[in-house]
């Protein structure tokens, strides 16, 4: 565990807290080194969530370290984002409390993304001189430009309902931390290698020409039918009875 996230590892699912209250879980150098170290401690869960301790999921950028050229350097930032999107199993971010700048684009890297109905965003990079820059990255996976042009260009803050009506998030609750729960299950509940390949389409189907798409997805359905799981899974069915997934050995 390090002074600033730690890591809950409970059956399948791991849970990774952000907790440098004292900066609002500013994206300090140390914060963003153990996001990368929990996430190193989460390989092989089925689900990991990223939640945060303190009224603010994440502030954004740690300004006054960024005042220092030689502190200077997106690239840790960028990993983190990228891991987020590429890990096999789903990630979730958990958000209780208002998040900022760079922690919009923290948020907007994991593929779902539940949040408390009274919180606040603002994407506030241009009021200090600066552009959303790296999270335009997943930002733009996600909301049409034309939808966030205006937050991006102005700073203004948005709501949970115009995020979720953007689909900038996936869940608005009363109760995230019960949401949370009820989703993980139902993530567990499905065949392993048919959840990390879903997770996979969805990310690189919209980006193929139609047929390149039809090839390609009919290749992984013949796959997945024949697959231990996919046999496991209908017997399953037929039989009213819940699947047993195989484990690799």
């Amino acid at each position: 565990m390090g002074e600033f996230v730690t890591v809950d590892l409970v059956g399948a699912r791991a849970t990774i807290t952000l907790d440098a209250q004292h900066n609002r879980n500013a994206l300090s150098q140390q914060l963003l080194r153990e996001l990368d170290e929990s996430l190193d401690a989460a390989v092989g869960a089925r689900v990991i969530v990223l939640r945060h301790e303190g009224p603010v999921f994440c502030s954004g950028a740690d300004l006054k370290e960024r005042a220092d050229p030689s502190k200077v350097d997106a690239g840790p930032m960028v990993r983190v984002m990228q891991r987020l999107m590429d890990v096999d199993c789903p990630t979730i971010a958990a958000v209780n409390g208002a998040a900022m700048a760079g922690g919009i684009g923290l948020m907007a890297s994991c593929d779902l993304v539940v949040v408390a109905d009274t919180v606040t965003f603002a994407l506030t990079e241009v009021r200090i001189g600066v552009a959303p820059a790296v999270i335009s990255v997943p930002i733009l996976r996600r909301v049409p430009a034309s939808l966030i042009a205006a937050a991006m260009l102005t700073g203004e803050p948005f709501d949970a309902a115009k995020a979720l009506d953007w689909g900038l998030i996936t869940h608005v609750t009363d109760d995230v931390d019960s949401t949370v729960n009820r989703v993980c299950e139902m993530v567990i509940a499905g065949a392993p290698k048919a959840v990390a390949a879903t997770k996979r389409l969805l990310r690189e189907v919209p980006r193929l020409d139609r047929d390149a798409g039809f090839d390609s997805m009919q290749s992984l359905s013949d796959e997945l039918f024949t697959s231990p799981e996919g046999v496991e899974g209908m017997a399953a069915f037929r039989e009213k009875r819940p699947p047993v997934w195989p484990t690799e050995h």
